[in-house]
């Protein structure tokens, strides 16, 4: 969703307002650059690495969650490879991205930051995704895993996005087959359509906030990895992710797990709901006033329940015996 006029933020600032030390840094990997921005020491405390969406997003959109520095909790954020701040690569081979790709880049902050031994992760859509993907893995040092907003496989995603476009209005609807079908995506009658699906379905709060307004600039100004991967929109995915399922490696994770979704999210409850069901113990809080950025839409709810979460025994629960998996708390 071009956002063109948007002002791309700083993400640079020396403290938070009650102190905690914000730094930004470069970590190489595979001869590149992947810019890091750490609130609060991750060496006092056990940090929340966070991984932002996309494929091909910022971290300014989810920098809301740097929050939790002042309640005591580090964190991470990191702009992922081909995007914001790291380094671009407009001219890579579209296979070159790859799940593995970033996993291997996660491993890489985690082990220049000298974390790999004890951290939480929280990956937001598609970060959500590649959390997931760390966690089957069952990596030594992760403790707690948040799946915020995100669908267990591209087909769900794509069943819930036919299903969310189909109650858009008729005109709308229209507008969107039309240009898919010529092939002008780019036209501003099919921007203008796919604006009232973000509208939706996406951040319910507009105009958009500053932050996500950055992350949209930057997609704009650079939509390699969101085309590569995903496609020209949130539900027209077209990219090497259409066919990606985690659903039947969820029982591998071992660690306590915490999903959220909105209640008019495009990660639907569907969409999460193998989450729910396959990890061992795993709690689910729908956010009912949010689409699909509940950190912006219902930000400080989401960080009270976050940080709640992550002060839990790191031991994993068992499934509960009260509560049906599939039935979200609120």
């Amino acid at each position: 969703m071009p956002i063109g006029a948007a002002t791309l933020l700083p993400v640079t600032a020396p403290t938070t307002p009650t102190g905690a030390l914000v730094r930004t840094f470069d970590v190489p990997f595979r001869g590149h650059r992947t810019a890091v921005r750490t609130t609060g020491d991750p060496a006092s405390a056990r940090p929340l690495v966070v991984l932002h969406g996309g494929p091909g997003c910022t971290m300014d959109y989810v920098l809301a969650i740097a929050d939790l520095a002042e309640r005591g909790v580090p964190v991470v954020h990191y702009d992922q490879l081909g995007n914001g701040r790291s380094t671009h690569l407009p001219d890579a081979d579209p296979a070159s991205w790859t799940v593995e790709l970033f996993l291997e880049e996660l491993d890489t902050v985690l082990a220049h930051l000298g974390v790999e031994g004890d951290y939480d992760l929280l990956g937001q859509s598609w970060g959500g995704m590649l959390a997931a993907e760390h966690a089957v893995r069952r990596p030594a040092g992760l403790r707690h895993l948040v799946i915020a907003n995100s669908p267990a496989s591209m087909p769900l995603w794509l069943e819930a996005a036919a299903g969310l476009r189909a109650q858009l209005p008729a005109d709308v609807q229209e507008a969107l087959d039309t240009h898919e079908r010529a092939g002008t995506i780019d036209s501003p009658e099919y921007l203008a359509a796919t604006d009232v699906f973000y509208a939706r379905h996406v951040c319910r709060i507009q105009p958009m906030p500053p932050e996500v307004a950055a992350t949209f600039a930057w997609i704009d100004t650079d939509p390699t990895v969101y085309h590569a991967m995903n496609g020209p929109t949130e539900f027209h995915v077209v990219g090497t992710l259409r066919e990606w399922s985690v659903v039947d490696r969820l029982p591998a994770v071992e660690v306590p797990t915490l999903v959220v979704n909105g209640r008019f999210d495009e990660a639907t409850d569907a969409c999460v709901a193998p989450f729910v069901e396959r990890i061992p113990g795993a709690r689910w809080v729908r956010f009912e006033e949010s689409s699909h950025m509940p950190h912006v839409e219902e930000r400080e709810r989401y960080l009270d329940v976050v940080e709640a979460f992550l002060r839990e025994d790191a031991a994993p629960a068992a499934p509960s015996e009260n509560r049906p998996p599939q039935t979200p708390e609120h």
